[in-house]
Protein backbone atom coordinates (compact mmCIF):
# COMPACT_ATOMS: atom_id res chain seq x y z
CA UNK A 1 0.00 0.00 0.00
CA UNK A 2 1.07 3.65 -0.65
CA UNK A 3 2.08 5.53 1.81
CA UNK A 4 1.97 8.98 -0.03
CA UNK A 5 -1.61 9.77 -1.43
CA UNK A 6 -1.98 12.70 -3.91
CA UNK A 7 -3.12 16.06 -2.19
CA UNK A 8 -6.01 18.43 -3.50
CA UNK A 9 -9.19 20.06 -2.84
CA UNK A 10 -11.49 20.46 0.38
CA UNK A 11 -12.21 19.12 3.77
CA UNK A 12 -15.53 18.49 4.46
CA UNK A 13 -17.36 16.30 6.47
CA UNK A 14 -18.57 15.23 3.20
CA UNK A 15 -21.05 12.15 3.94
CA UNK A 16 -23.96 14.61 6.59
CA UNK A 17 -25.82 15.97 3.56
CA UNK A 18 -29.21 15.20 3.08
CA UNK A 19 -28.75 15.48 -0.95
CA UNK A 20 -25.08 14.76 -1.89
CA UNK A 21 -21.91 14.90 -0.12
CA UNK A 22 -19.48 18.49 -1.26
CA UNK A 23 -17.68 18.84 -4.68
CA UNK A 24 -14.71 16.16 -4.97
CA UNK A 25 -14.27 17.46 -8.45
CA UNK A 26 -13.91 15.21 -11.90
CA UNK A 27 -11.82 11.60 -11.42
CA UNK A 28 -9.21 10.94 -13.37
CA UNK A 29 -10.11 8.17 -15.32
CA UNK A 30 -13.73 7.28 -16.55
CA UNK A 31 -15.67 4.24 -14.86
CA UNK A 32 -16.86 1.25 -17.59
CA UNK A 33 -19.27 2.13 -19.95
CA UNK A 34 -22.59 0.58 -21.10
CA UNK A 35 -23.54 -3.01 -20.56
CA UNK A 36 -20.44 -5.65 -19.69
CA UNK A 37 -20.20 -8.67 -18.16
CA UNK A 38 -18.68 -8.30 -14.06
CA UNK A 39 -16.03 -10.93 -15.07
CA UNK A 40 -14.32 -13.04 -17.25
CA UNK A 41 -16.27 -16.57 -17.08
CA UNK A 42 -16.71 -18.03 -20.11
CA UNK A 43 -19.14 -21.09 -21.24
CA UNK A 44 -21.80 -19.73 -18.84
CA UNK A 45 -25.28 -20.88 -19.58
CA UNK A 46 -28.74 -19.50 -19.14
CA UNK A 47 -29.43 -15.83 -19.57
CA UNK A 48 -27.73 -13.21 -17.62
CA UNK A 49 -29.08 -11.96 -14.71
CA UNK A 50 -29.44 -8.09 -15.04
CA UNK A 51 -28.46 -5.48 -13.02
CA UNK A 52 -29.08 -2.00 -13.40
CA UNK A 53 -26.34 0.87 -11.91
CA UNK A 54 -27.34 4.29 -11.34
CA UNK A 55 -24.93 6.35 -10.31
CA UNK A 56 -22.47 9.88 -10.19
CA UNK A 57 -20.22 8.70 -13.18
CA UNK A 58 -20.55 12.64 -13.58
CA UNK A 59 -21.15 15.80 -11.92
CA UNK A 60 -19.93 17.43 -8.57
CA UNK A 61 -20.38 13.77 -7.20
CA UNK A 62 -18.05 12.36 -9.81
CA UNK A 63 -14.92 11.05 -7.94
CA UNK A 64 -17.30 9.16 -5.47
CA UNK A 65 -19.03 7.66 -7.91
CA UNK A 66 -16.02 6.46 -9.48
CA UNK A 67 -14.67 4.96 -5.95
CA UNK A 68 -17.93 3.46 -6.12
CA UNK A 69 -17.50 1.30 -9.31
CA UNK A 70 -14.05 0.11 -8.62
CA UNK A 71 -15.09 -1.22 -5.47
CA UNK A 72 -18.06 -2.97 -7.18
CA UNK A 73 -15.94 -4.71 -9.96
CA UNK A 74 -13.80 -6.31 -7.31
CA UNK A 75 -16.51 -7.34 -5.06
CA UNK A 76 -18.35 -9.11 -7.37
CA UNK A 77 -15.22 -10.79 -8.89
CA UNK A 78 -14.20 -11.62 -4.88
CA UNK A 79 -17.72 -13.04 -4.38
CA UNK A 80 -18.32 -14.71 -7.17
CA UNK A 81 -14.13 -16.45 -7.04
CA UNK A 82 -13.18 -14.07 -10.28
CA UNK A 83 -15.98 -16.21 -12.56
CA UNK A 84 -18.74 -12.96 -12.76
CA UNK A 85 -21.44 -15.67 -13.11
CA UNK A 86 -23.67 -17.23 -10.34
CA UNK A 87 -24.74 -21.07 -10.87
CA UNK A 88 -23.12 -20.32 -14.31
CA UNK A 89 -25.01 -17.40 -15.29
CA UNK A 90 -23.02 -14.15 -15.99
CA UNK A 91 -23.62 -10.81 -14.12
CA UNK A 92 -24.42 -8.32 -16.54
CA UNK A 93 -24.49 -4.56 -15.12
CA UNK A 94 -26.04 -1.95 -17.15
CA UNK A 95 -24.35 1.59 -16.31
CA UNK A 96 -26.74 4.90 -16.36
CA UNK A 97 -25.18 8.19 -15.04
CA UNK A 98 -27.19 10.27 -13.00
CA UNK A 99 -24.76 13.28 -12.62
CA UNK A 100 -26.16 13.21 -9.19
CA UNK A 101 -29.75 14.67 -10.48
CA UNK A 102 -32.66 12.73 -8.69
CA UNK A 103 -34.82 12.98 -11.47
CA UNK A 104 -32.35 11.57 -14.20
CA UNK A 105 -31.95 8.95 -11.09
CA UNK A 106 -35.85 7.97 -11.39
CA UNK A 107 -35.91 8.25 -14.99
CA UNK A 108 -33.09 6.08 -16.08
CA UNK A 109 -34.15 3.43 -13.11
CA UNK A 110 -37.55 3.51 -14.59
CA UNK A 111 -36.06 3.12 -17.67
CA UNK A 112 -33.55 0.14 -16.33
CA UNK A 113 -36.61 -1.96 -14.48
CA UNK A 114 -38.54 -1.23 -17.87
CA UNK A 115 -35.45 -3.10 -19.45
CA UNK A 116 -36.08 -6.55 -16.98
CA UNK A 117 -33.18 -5.34 -14.54
CA UNK A 118 -34.62 -7.10 -11.31
CA UNK A 119 -31.77 -4.99 -9.36
CA UNK A 120 -30.79 -1.94 -9.02
CA UNK A 121 -27.50 -0.51 -7.60
CA UNK A 122 -26.08 2.83 -6.94
CA UNK A 123 -26.66 5.77 -5.41
CA UNK A 124 -23.95 8.20 -5.07
CA UNK A 125 -26.03 10.93 -3.73
CA UNK A 126 -28.99 10.44 -1.05
CA UNK A 127 -30.78 12.85 -2.60
CA UNK A 128 -31.22 10.21 -5.34
CA UNK A 129 -31.43 7.15 -3.14
CA UNK A 130 -34.39 8.77 -1.35
CA UNK A 131 -36.32 8.91 -4.70
CA UNK A 132 -35.53 5.56 -6.47
CA UNK A 133 -36.48 3.73 -3.02
CA UNK A 134 -39.97 4.32 -3.68
CA UNK A 135 -39.92 3.39 -6.79
CA UNK A 136 -38.33 -0.09 -5.49
CA UNK A 137 -40.87 -1.00 -3.79
CA UNK A 138 -43.67 0.34 -6.28
CA UNK A 139 -42.16 -2.18 -8.66
CA UNK A 140 -41.01 -5.00 -6.60
CA UNK A 141 -37.34 -4.65 -7.57
CA UNK A 142 -34.33 -4.78 -5.14
CA UNK A 143 -32.54 -1.64 -4.54
CA UNK A 144 -28.90 -1.56 -3.19
CA UNK A 145 -28.05 2.15 -2.11
CA UNK A 146 -24.58 2.99 -2.36
CA UNK A 147 -22.39 5.68 -0.52
CA UNK A 148 -25.39 8.04 0.06
CA UNK A 149 -25.59 8.70 3.70
CA UNK A 150 -29.09 10.09 4.56
CA UNK A 151 -30.65 8.08 7.47
CA UNK A 152 -34.07 8.13 6.09
CA UNK A 153 -32.74 5.22 3.23
CA UNK A 154 -32.76 2.77 6.17
CA UNK A 155 -36.30 1.76 6.91
CA UNK A 156 -37.47 3.21 3.20
CA UNK A 157 -39.16 0.04 2.72
CA UNK A 158 -38.56 -3.92 2.45
CA UNK A 159 -37.04 -3.58 -1.09
CA UNK A 160 -34.40 -0.90 0.09
CA UNK A 161 -30.89 -2.02 1.14
CA UNK A 162 -27.90 -0.01 1.27
CA UNK A 163 -24.07 -1.22 1.23
CA UNK A 164 -22.03 2.15 2.95
CA UNK A 165 -22.93 3.32 6.48
CA UNK A 166 -25.22 6.16 7.68
CA UNK A 167 -25.48 9.63 8.93
CA UNK A 168 -26.16 8.16 12.36
CA UNK A 169 -22.55 6.26 12.66
CA UNK A 170 -20.90 9.43 11.33
CA UNK A 171 -22.24 10.93 14.36
CA UNK A 172 -22.35 8.49 16.85
CA UNK A 173 -18.47 8.19 15.66
CA UNK A 174 -17.74 11.86 16.61
CA UNK A 175 -19.67 11.93 19.70
CA UNK A 176 -17.45 8.35 21.29
CA UNK A 177 -14.44 10.85 21.14
CA UNK A 178 -15.75 12.52 24.53
CA UNK A 179 -16.96 9.22 25.97
CA UNK A 180 -20.00 10.09 27.91
CA UNK A 181 -21.87 13.23 26.27
CA UNK A 182 -24.16 13.74 28.71
CA UNK A 183 -23.65 17.41 29.77
CA UNK A 184 -21.03 18.16 28.01
CA UNK A 185 -21.02 20.84 25.32
CA UNK A 186 -20.76 20.87 21.15
CA UNK A 187 -20.80 23.14 19.10
CA UNK A 188 -21.45 23.01 15.20
CA UNK A 189 -19.12 25.02 12.92
CA UNK A 190 -21.12 24.90 9.54
CA UNK A 191 -21.74 26.96 6.44
CA UNK A 192 -25.61 28.75 6.14
CA UNK A 193 -26.29 26.02 3.74
CA UNK A 194 -28.48 23.30 3.38
CA UNK A 195 -25.00 20.67 3.96
CA UNK A 196 -24.41 22.86 6.99
CA UNK A 197 -28.07 22.77 8.49
CA UNK A 198 -28.15 18.81 7.85
CA UNK A 199 -25.03 18.48 10.13
CA UNK A 200 -26.64 20.83 12.32
CA UNK A 201 -29.85 19.03 12.52
CA UNK A 202 -27.63 15.45 12.91
CA UNK A 203 -25.76 16.23 15.55
CA UNK A 204 -28.66 17.66 17.66
CA UNK A 205 -30.48 14.32 16.75
CA UNK A 206 -27.72 11.58 17.80
CA UNK A 207 -25.59 13.60 20.33
CA UNK A 208 -28.55 15.86 21.61
CA UNK A 209 -30.64 13.05 22.48
CA UNK A 210 -27.99 11.49 24.29
CA UNK A 211 -27.99 14.61 26.59
CA UNK A 212 -25.71 16.76 25.25
CA UNK A 213 -26.16 20.60 25.15
CA UNK A 214 -25.80 21.55 21.31
CA UNK A 215 -25.53 25.10 19.75
CA UNK A 216 -24.20 26.09 16.20
CA UNK A 217 -21.66 28.50 14.73
CA UNK A 218 -23.10 29.06 10.65
CA UNK A 219 -20.75 31.11 8.70
CA UNK A 220 -22.28 32.89 5.39
CA UNK A 221 -21.15 31.13 2.36
CA UNK A 222 -19.78 34.09 1.16
CA UNK A 223 -17.92 35.26 4.08
CA UNK A 224 -14.22 36.21 3.59
CA UNK A 225 -13.54 37.37 6.69
CA UNK A 226 -13.59 33.86 9.30
CA UNK A 227 -12.21 35.44 12.13
CA UNK A 228 -15.65 36.42 14.10
CA UNK A 229 -16.84 33.17 13.60
CA UNK A 230 -13.72 31.29 15.44
CA UNK A 231 -13.64 33.77 18.18
CA UNK A 232 -17.50 33.06 18.40
CA UNK A 233 -16.69 29.48 18.85
CA UNK A 234 -13.54 30.00 21.02
CA UNK A 235 -15.84 31.84 23.49
CA UNK A 236 -18.46 29.27 23.73
CA UNK A 237 -16.17 27.18 24.72
CA UNK A 238 -17.66 23.86 23.68
CA UNK A 239 -16.06 20.42 24.85
CA UNK A 240 -16.31 19.49 21.50
CA UNK A 241 -16.13 21.20 17.97
CA UNK A 242 -17.44 19.15 15.22
CA UNK A 243 -17.27 20.98 12.15
CA UNK A 244 -18.93 20.51 8.62
CA UNK A 245 -17.42 22.68 5.66
CA UNK A 246 -17.60 22.50 2.19
CA UNK A 247 -15.94 24.98 -0.28
CA UNK A 248 -12.53 26.34 -1.28
CA UNK A 249 -12.10 28.19 1.86
CA UNK A 250 -11.80 25.05 3.91
CA UNK A 251 -7.71 25.59 4.34
CA UNK A 252 -8.69 29.42 5.47
CA UNK A 253 -11.18 28.14 8.37
CA UNK A 254 -8.85 25.56 9.21
CA UNK A 255 -5.83 28.41 9.57
CA UNK A 256 -8.31 30.92 11.40
CA UNK A 257 -9.15 28.24 14.03
CA UNK A 258 -5.99 27.75 14.82
CA UNK A 259 -4.40 31.44 15.00
CA UNK A 260 -7.29 32.08 17.48
CA UNK A 261 -6.46 29.33 19.67
CA UNK A 262 -9.49 26.71 19.44
CA UNK A 263 -7.39 24.10 19.10
CA UNK A 264 -5.72 24.82 22.82
CA UNK A 265 -9.41 24.72 24.54
CA UNK A 266 -11.72 22.40 22.81
CA UNK A 267 -11.60 18.56 20.75
CA UNK A 268 -12.21 19.55 17.40
CA UNK A 269 -13.71 16.61 15.29
CA UNK A 270 -14.63 16.54 11.51
CA UNK A 271 -14.93 13.65 9.12
CA UNK A 272 -12.20 12.45 6.68
CA UNK A 273 -12.88 12.86 3.11
CA UNK A 274 -11.24 11.09 0.47
CA UNK A 275 -7.63 11.28 0.09
CA UNK A 276 -7.56 14.28 -2.10
CA UNK A 277 -8.19 16.49 0.24
CA UNK A 278 -6.33 15.65 3.15
CA UNK A 279 -3.44 18.92 2.28
CA UNK A 280 -6.63 21.03 2.80
CA UNK A 281 -5.84 21.17 6.66
CA UNK A 282 -3.55 22.76 6.57
CA UNK A 283 -0.76 23.39 9.76
CA UNK A 284 -3.43 22.17 11.93
CA UNK A 285 -3.74 18.72 10.27
CA UNK A 286 -2.25 17.10 13.31
CA UNK A 287 -4.55 18.26 15.80
CA UNK A 288 -7.61 17.30 14.35
CA UNK A 289 -9.50 14.52 15.30
CA UNK A 290 -10.95 12.48 12.42
CA UNK A 291 -14.51 9.77 12.63
CA UNK A 292 -14.19 7.89 8.85
CA UNK A 293 -16.06 5.64 7.46
CA UNK A 294 -13.44 4.01 5.89
CA UNK A 295 -9.42 4.47 4.85
CA UNK A 296 -6.56 2.72 3.06
CA UNK A 297 -5.28 0.64 6.09
CA UNK A 298 -8.28 1.26 8.07
CA UNK A 299 -8.77 -2.70 8.22
CA UNK A 300 -7.31 -6.02 6.90
CA UNK A 301 -9.16 -9.41 6.07
CA UNK A 302 -9.52 -11.53 3.33
CA UNK A 303 -12.22 -8.90 1.87
CA UNK A 304 -9.64 -6.00 2.22
CA UNK A 305 -7.06 -7.47 0.51
CA UNK A 306 -9.29 -8.76 -2.48
CA UNK A 307 -10.34 -4.79 -2.70
CA UNK A 308 -6.81 -3.94 -2.78
CA UNK A 309 -5.83 -6.41 -5.65
CA UNK A 310 -8.96 -5.94 -7.44
CA UNK A 311 -8.37 -2.24 -7.67
CA UNK A 312 -4.91 -2.85 -8.19
CA UNK A 313 -6.43 -4.25 -11.06
CA UNK A 314 -8.14 -1.07 -12.60
CA UNK A 315 -5.07 1.11 -11.59
CA UNK A 316 -6.91 2.04 -8.27
CA UNK A 317 -6.46 2.13 -4.86
CA UNK A 318 -8.62 1.66 -2.00
CA UNK A 319 -9.95 5.01 -0.94
CA UNK A 320 -13.31 6.09 1.14
CA UNK A 321 -15.86 4.86 -1.38
CA UNK A 322 -14.26 1.81 -2.82
CA UNK A 323 -15.64 -0.30 0.44
CA UNK A 324 -19.49 0.45 -0.39
CA UNK A 325 -18.94 -0.68 -4.48
CA UNK A 326 -17.23 -3.81 -2.73
CA UNK A 327 -20.05 -4.77 -0.23
CA UNK A 328 -22.67 -3.49 -3.09
CA UNK A 329 -21.09 -6.32 -4.81
CA UNK A 330 -21.10 -8.98 -2.12
CA UNK A 331 -24.64 -8.47 -1.59
CA UNK A 332 -25.77 -8.48 -5.47
CA UNK A 333 -23.54 -11.94 -5.15
CA UNK A 334 -25.29 -13.20 -2.28
CA UNK A 335 -29.17 -12.07 -3.30
CA UNK A 336 -28.54 -14.31 -6.48
CA UNK A 337 -26.81 -17.26 -5.22
CA UNK A 338 -29.88 -17.01 -2.56
CA UNK A 339 -33.21 -15.96 -5.06
CA UNK A 340 -31.44 -15.96 -8.54
CA UNK A 341 -34.62 -14.23 -10.07
CA UNK A 342 -36.95 -14.35 -7.19
CA UNK A 343 -37.25 -10.72 -6.08
CA UNK A 344 -38.82 -11.44 -2.54
CA UNK A 345 -36.20 -14.94 -1.95
CA UNK A 346 -33.60 -12.20 -2.70
CA UNK A 347 -34.85 -9.44 -0.13
CA UNK A 348 -35.22 -12.34 2.86
CA UNK A 349 -32.02 -13.76 1.96
CA UNK A 350 -30.04 -10.62 2.29
CA UNK A 351 -32.37 -9.92 5.63
CA UNK A 352 -30.44 -10.26 8.69
CA UNK A 353 -26.85 -11.51 6.69
CA UNK A 354 -24.22 -11.67 8.47
CA UNK A 355 -20.96 -11.30 6.39
CA UNK A 356 -17.06 -9.84 6.45
CA UNK A 357 -16.35 -6.62 4.05
CA UNK A 358 -13.29 -4.87 3.64
CA UNK A 359 -13.82 -3.01 6.78
CA UNK A 360 -14.85 -6.37 9.13
CA UNK A 361 -17.54 -8.22 10.26
CA UNK A 362 -21.23 -6.53 9.27
CA UNK A 363 -24.82 -7.66 9.37
CA UNK A 364 -27.95 -6.05 7.71
CA UNK A 365 -30.29 -5.40 10.41
CA UNK A 366 -33.23 -7.76 9.37
CA UNK A 367 -36.27 -5.21 10.91
CA UNK A 368 -34.94 -1.97 8.88
CA UNK A 369 -31.78 -3.05 6.66
CA UNK A 370 -29.77 -0.90 8.31
CA UNK A 371 -25.76 -2.23 7.53
CA UNK A 372 -24.42 -2.33 10.81
CA UNK A 373 -20.86 -2.13 10.88
CA UNK A 374 -17.62 -1.23 12.80
CA UNK A 375 -16.67 2.68 12.60
CA UNK A 376 -13.07 4.08 12.49
CA UNK A 377 -11.38 7.36 14.58
CA UNK A 378 -8.04 8.17 13.26
CA UNK A 379 -5.57 11.44 12.76
CA UNK A 380 -3.36 12.56 10.19
CA UNK A 381 0.48 12.22 10.32
CA UNK A 382 3.18 14.03 8.33
CA UNK A 383 5.02 11.78 6.24
CA UNK A 384 7.79 13.99 4.62
CA UNK A 385 5.82 17.42 2.60
CA UNK A 386 2.24 15.27 2.89
CA UNK A 387 0.05 14.10 5.94
CA UNK A 388 -1.30 10.52 6.12
CA UNK A 389 -3.96 8.92 8.27
CA UNK A 390 -3.22 6.44 10.97
CA UNK A 391 -5.87 4.57 12.38
CA UNK A 392 -6.51 5.92 15.89
CA UNK A 393 -9.38 3.17 17.37
CA UNK A 394 -12.14 0.99 16.09
CA UNK A 395 -15.01 1.27 17.12
CA UNK A 396 -17.47 -1.90 17.20
CA UNK A 397 -20.84 -1.91 15.24
CA UNK A 398 -22.82 -2.24 18.67
CA UNK A 399 -21.08 0.92 20.13
CA UNK A 400 -22.74 2.92 16.81
CA UNK A 401 -25.57 0.95 16.10
CA UNK A 402 -28.86 3.53 14.78
CA UNK A 403 -31.63 2.70 16.37
CA UNK A 404 -34.51 0.81 14.34
CA UNK A 405 -36.40 2.34 11.77
CA UNK A 406 -39.55 0.73 11.15
CA UNK A 407 -40.79 0.23 7.51
CA UNK A 408 -42.60 2.87 5.96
Amino acid sequence: MSKRWSLALASVMITLSVAACGSPGQPGAPADNGTAGAGGASGNSGAPYKVGLVYSKSGPLATYGQQYRQGLTAGIDYATKGTGAVAGRTISITEQDDAGDPAKAVASATDLIGQGNTIIAGSTSSGVALQVAPLAKDNKVLFISGPAAADAVTGANRYTFRSGRQTYQDVATAGSMLGDVKGKKVTVLAQDSAFGKANVAAVTAVLGAKGATVSSVEVPAAATDLTPFATKVKGAAPDLLFVAWAGANATAMWTTLGQQGVFDTTKVVTGLDIKATHALFGEVATKINFLSHFFEGAADNAAYQALEAGLKKQGATVDLFTNDGFVAGQMIVHALEAGGGDVEKMVTSLEGWKFDGPKGSLEIRAEDHALLQPMFTASLKKDGSNVVPQLVDTLGAEAVAPPVTPFK
